[in-house]
């Protein structure tokens, strides 16, 4: 299923404990198992001490990399920094994980980012020119550059950081320690969220969601504003809102899809936000059905909306199977095909001799939803109509998602009664752009519908460059070398 689902680049979480007496290094980890949905390709975690800076990182889950004493090794300190990782492309090392240390005449500096920058390959090729040399491929390793390069005629590192904001252009929620300091950015479009907890008196922390405050017993205290800057020290918090004034755009698919139901994002609840998703779903496509179910996760909470705005009656249609972790290597489509069979299993008993309501949060690919179709029909469903509690995915995405290009986009290949017949059901609806927009109630913020609409809050680049390293080397320079 993981090759049908609209991926999220990465979750990120901070910590600054005043006392350093706390296990710094465990409340990270608790809170990057509380965002592994947000990325599971790689974590890390960087504890500072006073400014000795050690790290751990590593391809792989959360309890899989910090197993066997990690958590001890990495020690104490009064500052830690965790990240998670999707990449739009198997991560074939541990280099590419983040947080990126990197270590200059001013001292080390530690930094995650959550986004993507439509000016990365400009600025990455400024720096190349100036002799800089890259290890990665990543977004966060031209970020630490810009503020590096700032950083040694700054007077500080939130002066530093200051200076570079202007430069990035795109998505880049981030949590950086300097030797002493830890310092939270948000862009200043708000594209993605970043909010701010307190523990006790001594402790302030940063995650991508409020899920993560939860998971170690944090309060939530406020989101960052769009372009804000926010510096924890010895000498307290403060704000820097040289970037600040825009109403921010937060990428809309954070309330249907990437973020977890029990998470707060600009002041709205998600798991309401998918319900009213759903509601709102039953009444743009109703249909005569005997039972309505959702694909979990993220399609439970949008049926459950859609039954009770329609009143047909909410059944558990699926069993996930919770012990299947991330599969990295899928070479054919028969294994596809099976994963399907081992991470979900349909409910007979709901649905067997029923016209069935089935509800997902998407349909980007098309690759997996005719097997899970499959599943329904084989375990007896009479009709299956399908509804998706977002729009039609029409365009790519710049700013930390992997919609790529338009040629992977099942809407984009087919009328809505070709996606209707590829998949195998009897009807299919999608939820309109003007709903989605209204499905986070009182949230303190605009949205990016982007990857619907083909209107993106910042200029986007006409096409994204291959990253140039990955590509084989030309025929004429093959010849040449000969």
């Amino acid at each position: 299923m993981q090759n049908e689902k609209l991926h999220e680049e990465c979750g990120v979480f901070g910590i600054y404990d005043r006392s350093g007496e706390d296990e710094v290094a465990a409340k990270t980890y608790l809170a990057l198992y509380a965002l592994q949905h947000r990325g599971q390709e790689t974590c890390g975690i960087v504890v500072n001490d006073e400014g000795v800076m050690r790290s751990h990182k590593d391809r792989g889950l959360v309890p899989d990399v910090f197993g066997h004493g990690a958590l001890e090794r990495l020690g104490k300190g009064q500052i830690a920094i965790g990240h998670v990782l999707y990449a739009a492309k198997p991560v074939q090392s541990r280099s590419s994980a983040q947080p990126l240390m990197v270590r200059h005449v001013k001292g080390p500096m530690a930094l995650g980012t959550n986004g993507a920058l439509v000016n990365a390959h400009e600025l990455r090729e400024e720096i190349e020119r100036s002799g800089g040399i890259f290890h990665t491929d990543t977004d966060a390793e031209v970020i630490s550059y810009m503020i590096t390069r700032e950083r040694l005629s700054a007077p500080s590192i939130e002066v530093a950081v200051e200076r570079a904001v202007p430069r990035l252009r795109g998505a880049f929620s981030m949590v950086i320690s300097s030797p002493t300091k830890l310092i939270a950015v948000r862009d200043p479009w708000g594209f993605r969220p970043l909010s701010m907890g307190r523990i006790g008196e001594d402790q302030i922390v940063f995650a991508s969601e409020t899920c993560a405050f939860d998971s170690i017993g944090a309060t939530f205290v406020r989101d960052l504003r769009p372009g804000e800057i926010v510096v924890v020290d010895p000498k307290g918090e403060r704000s820097i809102e040289t970037h600040c004034g825009r109403r921010g755009n937060v990428c809309v698919f954070e309330y249907v899809y990437f973020a977890r139901p029990d998470s707060v994002i600009e002041g709205a609840s998600v798991h309401m936000a998918r319900q009213r998703a759903g509601a709102f779903l039953a009444k743009e496509h109703p249909v005569e059905a005997d039972v309505v179910i959702g694909v979990p996760d993220s399609g439970l909470d949008a049926a459950m909306g859609y039954a009770r705005e329609s009143g047909i009656p909410y059944g558990v249609g699926f069993i996930k199977n919770r012990y299947v972790g991330r599969t990295f290597i899928q070479p054919t489509q028969m294994e596809r095909e099976a994963l399907v069979r081992i991470k979900l299993n349909a409910v007979a008993a709901t649905v067997k001799d029923k016209r069935v309501v089935m509800v997902d949060d998407s349909i980007v690919r098309g690759t997996t939803t005719a097997h899970i179709v499959e599943l329904l029909r084989a375990a007896g469903a009479r009709e299956v109509h399908m509804r998706i509690s977002s729009p039609p995915f029409m365009n790519p995405c710049y700013f930390g998602t992997d919609i790529d290009s338009r040629d992977k986009l099942i809407a984009c290949r087919l009328s809505l009664p070709e996606i209707a017949r590829e998949t195998g059901v009897d009807s299919i609806g999608f939820l309109s752009v003007p709903d989605v927009e209204r499905i986070a109630e009182g949230a303190h913020c605009g949205f990016c519908t982007g990857c619907f609409t083909g209107k993106y809050p910042i200029e986007v680049p006409a096409e994204m460059p291959a990253n140039k390293f990955d590509c084989p080397i030309p025929e004429s320079v093959k010849n040449k070398k000969k």
